[in-house]
C-alpha cells in the first residue's frame, strides 16, 4: 500500500500564515510558535510536495508558482474545516440534523413557506436544506429526506405522493397585444421560455390543444423554473410553469395567463426517504409535518 500524502493541519496552517504575511516571523507570532518551528513545518511540506513553496528575492519572501497553486487548495481545506467546526458548535447535544434535498424552485416557492412553525414544534431537529437538480442518493446518506417530481418509483426508497400540478403559460401583462389572442397558436410567435427539466413541455401543451408548431422547442433555455418565472416577469417571453409556483404573481398581477388552457402534468411531487429509515424519529416527525401541511392546503382536517 502506497504511503498517503497527508500533511498535518499544523503544516497547512503554517504555510497559509506565511503565505498571507509573506513573513515567517509574523506567521510565528500569529500561531504562537517559534520562527524555527514554522520554518520546519514549511520545509517538511516542501519535501513532501517536492516543490519549493517560497523563494527570497532581495530579502523579500515570495510565493513560487507551485506555492500560489497550493495556497488556493489549502485555503479551501482550512475554510471547510472552519465551517465544519462552526457547524457542530451551533448545535446542542440533543439536536439532530435532518438533511433535506429539494429542487430549487420547489424549495423556495412551496417548501420554505410550509416549514413555518416546524422549528417551534420540533426544537431538537435542525433542518439542513440544500438545492439539488440531479437525482438524489438516499442510500448513500447524502440526504435523509428528498422532494422530487416524477412517477414515485425509487429503488430502496419509500415515496409519498404530495400533490399533482397543472402547467400554465404565463407572461408579463405588457407583452400581450391590446386585443385578446384569437388562437393559442399565436403564442408560438412570442418568445417561448424553455425549462431544462421539462424540455418537451411546450410541445405537449400545444399538442394538447391539437396544434402543431415548429417553434415549440425554440427559445432561451433556463436551468430552473425560478429563472423562467423571473424571465417571464421581466418581459423576456412566455413561460410554461406549474401554476402553484406562480400563484402570488398571478394574484398580484405581475404575471397573467395569456391562454387559459391548463395542462395536467404526467408526474406528481413526492417526498421520499430510505426504506430502512422509516422509523427514525426525526424523519417520522418531518414526514408527519409535511403531510399535515398538504392536508391543510387541501382543506382536509
Amino acid at each position: 500500500m502506497s504511503k498517503r500524502l497527508m500533511p498535518s493541519m499544523t503544516a497547512l496552517q503554517c504555510f497559509e500564515a506565511v503565505a498571507r504575511h509573506l513573513s515567517f516571523t509574523r506567521a510565528a507570532e500569529e500561531l504562537f510558535l517559534t520562527q524555527s518551528a514554522v520554518s520546519k513545518q514549511v520545509a517538511q511540506l516542501e519535501e513532501m510536495l517536492q516543490h519549493l513553496l517560497f523563494r527570497r528575492i532581495r530579502r523579500r519572501l515570495q510565493l513560487t508558482p507551485a506555492g500560489s497553486l497550493y495556497l488556493t487548495e489549502v485555503n479551501k481545506i482550512l475554510k471547510q474545516v472552519e465551517m465544519s467546526t462552526h457547524y457542530i458548535l451551533s448545535y446542542g447535544g440533543e439536536t439532530e440534523v435532518l438533511k433535506v434535498a429539494t429542487q430549487p424552485t420547489f424549495g423556495a416557492r412551496w417548501l420554505i413557506p410550509h416549514l413555518k412553525g416546524f422549528g417551534a414544534a420540533n426544537p431538537n431537529i435542525h433542518l439542513d436544506i440544500r438545492n439539488e437538480l440531479e437525482p438524489f442518493d438516499l442510500l448513500q446518506a447524502r440526504a435523509d429526506v428528498v422532494f422530487f417530481f416524477g412517477q414515485g418509483t425509487w429503488p430502496g426508497a419509500e415515496c409519498i405522493e404530495l400533490f399533482g400540478e397543472q402547467m400554465v403559460p404565463v407572461c408579463a401583462p405588457d407583452i400581450l397585444p391590446a386585443t385578446p389572442l384569437d388562437s393559442a397558436l399565436q403564442l408560438s410567435d412570442r418568445v417561448l421560455l424553455q425549462c431544462a427539466s421539462r424540455p418537451a413541455a411546450w410541445h405537449e401543451w400545444f399538442e394538447g390543444l391539437g396544434l402543431q408548431t415548429e417553434r415549440s422547442y425554440h427559445g432561451p433555455r433556463f436551468e430552473t423554473f425560478y429563472m423562467c418565472i423571473r424571465a417571464a416577469q421581466s418581459g423576456c417571453g412566455v413561460a410554461l410553469v406549474p401554476r402553484f409556483l406562480v400563484e402570488d404573481e398571478l394574484t398580484e398581477g405581475k404575471l397573467v395567463i395569456p391562454w387559459d388552457h391548463p395542462m395536467l402534468s404526467a408526474g406528481a411531487h413526492f417526498l421520499a426517504y430510505a426504506e430502512h429509515a422509516a422509523e427514525v424519529p426525526k424523519i417520522r416527525s418531518f414526514v408527519k409535518w409535511i403531510e399535515g401541511q398538504v392536508r391543510l392546503e387541501r382543506g382536509v382536517a
